[in-house]
Formats: structure tokens, C-alpha cells, sequence
């Protein structure tokens, strides 16, 4: 990987720990106000996918050609409905009161750009709660505030330790970044020649 210098273009303090624990060196870089919408017939697990690309086609001008950009969108899907990060709390404990009792999935999309090449992967990760009484989701709304997080909550946090009961697919996905898999793509995206 010492063909790149890695950008992590997200401002996530997760994704930015996530990354760090594959013990590559890498910097970060934002774009703000990056358009993140989607059509509305494409299928809901090939949502995150399609705005990792969007993200990474807004960096492709900023980059030099020694540079590797990764970007990221993750998202939460509950049946036909995809849960992006809440409006305010109302709508967190909406989102929190929906996914009681069920499973949903998390999907992140991810895309490695250089100014050569382009490639992007899904992962995909089964999430069973509890029955959250209200209660529980009152606290948890009101004392880790959930709103910069798709679908209204973080693994990692409380929420997690007492609701999560069952996990099919990659914890860290979860968080916000599905580290095993970029790890194995940087690894061939930086032994495959640019084209």
C-alpha cells in the first residue's frame, strides 16, 4: 500500500478509528455539502453503494495521482424502508421504536478511487434488537443523542450492549466501516497495474 497516500474522506471520528486500527497510515480530507440522494427504484442494498460513488466522484478533481480516496455511506434498512440518520429526537425514537423487536439490515457502501481507477463493494450485515421498551429508548435518545447515525443508534454505545441479540455479518460494518473487506480490497487494488 505504499504505492498510495490513503484519504479517508469522512469526518466520522468511528470511521476514522476503524480505519486506524488496519495500521496504515492515512489522512483525511471533506468535501462538505455533497449530494446524497439516489433514485428512488434502485434497490434498497445498492443504496450506500451508489452514494459512496457519488462521494467519491466529488474528490476525483481534488486528487493527485499518487493518491487513494476511500469513501463510505452506510445505511439502515428496516423491510422497504431505508433509515437514514434522524431529523431530531422525535424522529430518532421513531426509527429506535420500528427496529424493536426486529431485524434489519446495515448496508455501507464503500469506493476506492485514484485518479486511474475505480472500485466499489457492498457489505451487508443482519441486526436483531430486543422488544426496546420506551423507556429504554427515551434514555438512550435523550443521553447519547443519535442524530449524526443512520437508523438512530451506534452499535458501540449502550443501545447496543442491551438491545443488540443477535449479529450476522461484520460488527465493525456495523460502526460504520466493514474493515476486513477494505483491508483485502486495498491489498488488490494496490497490486493490480493501473489501466
Amino acid at each position: 500500500m505504499d504505492n498510495y497516500k490513503i484519504i479517508l474522506a469522512s469526518n466520522s471520528p468511528r470511521r476514522k478509528e476503524l480505519l486506524a486500527g488496519l495500521d496504515i497510515d492515512f489522512q483525511t480530507r471533506i468535501i462538505e455539502g455533497i449530494d446524497e440522494s439516489y433514485p428512488h427504484d434502485l434497490p434498497t442494498l445498492k443504496i450506500a453503494e451508489f452514494i459512496s460513488k457519488k462521494k467519491a466522484d466529488a474528490y476525483i478533481q481534488t486528487m493527485s495521482d499518487d493518491e487513494l480516496v476511500i469513501t463510505a455511506d452506510t445505511v439502515v434498512i428496516l423491510g422497504d424502508e431505508v433509515m437514514g440518520k434522524p431529523h431530531d429526537e422525535a424522529d430518532a425514537k421513531r426509527m429506535l421504536g420500528e427496529l424493536s423487536g426486529q431485524t434489519h439490515q446495515v448496508a455501507t457502501g464503500v469506493t476506492l478511487s485514484t485518479r486511474q481507477r475505480q472500485v466499489s463493494f457492498s457489505v451487508v450485515t443482519n441486526v436483531t434488537f430486543k422488544e426496546l421498551s420506551s423507556d429504554e429508548i427515551d434514555y438512550y435518545v435523550h443521553t447519547y443523542k443519535p442524530m449524526d447515525k443512520a437508523g438512530a443508534y451506534g452499535i458501540q454505545e449502550w443501545i447496543g450492549y442491551i438491545g443488540v441479540t443477535a449479529l450476522e455479518g461484520s460488527y465493525f460494518n456495523v460502526m460504520g466501516l466493514p474493515v476486513q473487506r477494505i483491508y483485502e480490497a486495498l491489498k488488490t487494488f494496490c497490486k493490480t497495474p493501473n489501466k
